[in-house]
């Protein structure tokens, strides 16, 4: 019944599959981790075929992005999947990566520091005008990457922002994207950091690989299964793709709770209407 619900929501806010679907992410090294490994074998397993860019720089924040969009700062690193084949390009302006393709879909994301504090949201609304604005393409769509709370044992002084209490930090996300993300017309969520949540009780607090980047394996790979289904409109549990670095009961199990994380993420949103 859960499942029959979910495909409703679905069909009523994602893009077909079985067509290119050309996405770019405006991200930091959250999106290196969700978006640059799996996310184009695991389309392409479906019957997908996903252009993926991502706009990167390490640690970037909200305030940073606009920052480079107003100046043309050529600060960025290009990377792009095409075909599964990535490729990077550095020293290029944000302009340049939104004008490059006719993007479907551009997502957008805090740095992770500042993704539970609700003062740094202030310039998403400019951001994602001037996003919008510029890509050629007159109906992308802008979406949100929910990304993680960092893992209960990382021992770092950022972290006392939120007091290094993983339950904390990741209810601060929560409350951001509930409340901040809507104010830049925003709806359309990819929660990677609810996922990566969930995983976290089915096989411990083992998803990152230094405290805050998600593991090679089984972090990264439940990100991009997230990522996945939100893109396709496709369940991806029970696709047929995983690396040979994870067992398939592995595999499964981050294809399930990716899926429950988007199912809990749709109901949350229609529940608030």
């Amino acid at each position: 019944m859960k499942k029959l619900i979910f495909t409703l929501l679905v069909l009523m806010t994602l893009p077909c599959s079985g067509k290119v679907i050309k996405v770019l992410a405006i991200g930091n090294s959250f999106s290196e981790d969700a978006v640059e490994q799996y996310l184009y074998e695991l389309a392409a397993a479906q019957g997908d075929s996903l252009v993926i860019g991502n706009a990167y720089i390490g640690g970037c924040s909200l305030e940073m992005h606009l920052d480079n969009l107003k100046t043309s700062r050529r600060s960025y690193a290009y990377r792009k999947v095409v075909g599964g084949v990535k490729t990077e390009e550095k020293k290029v302006s944000l302009q340049r990566i939104i004008l490059d393709e006719p993007w479907d879909i551009i997502t957008l994301q805090q740095a992770s520091l500042l993704s539970g504090i609700a003062d740094s949201y202030k310039n998403l609304p400019t951001l994602q005008r001037q996003v919008k604005l510029l890509c050629t393409n007159q109906n992308v769509e802008i979406w949100w990457h929910m990304t993680w709370a960092y893992s209960k044992n990382f021992k770092n002084a950022q972290f006392e922002i939120y007091g290094s209490d993983q339950e904390r930090m990741y209810n601060d996300i929560v409350n951001c994207v509930r409340n901040e993300v809507p104010k830049a017309n925003i709806t359309q969520i990819i929660p990677s950091g609810i996922a990566i949540r969930l995983m976290r009780y089915r096989k411990g607090d083992i998803l990152n690989r230094d405290g805050y980047h998600l593991s090679y394996t089984l972090g990264r790979y439940t990100a991009a299964c997230t990522w996945c289904e939100m893109l396709t409109g496709r369940i991806v549990d029970g696709n047929k793709y995983w690396p040979s670095t994870i067992t398939m009961e592995n595999a499964k199990l981050c294809q399930q709770e990716a899926h429950e994380a988007i199912f809990m993420q749709q109901i949350r949103q229609y529940a608030t209407f």
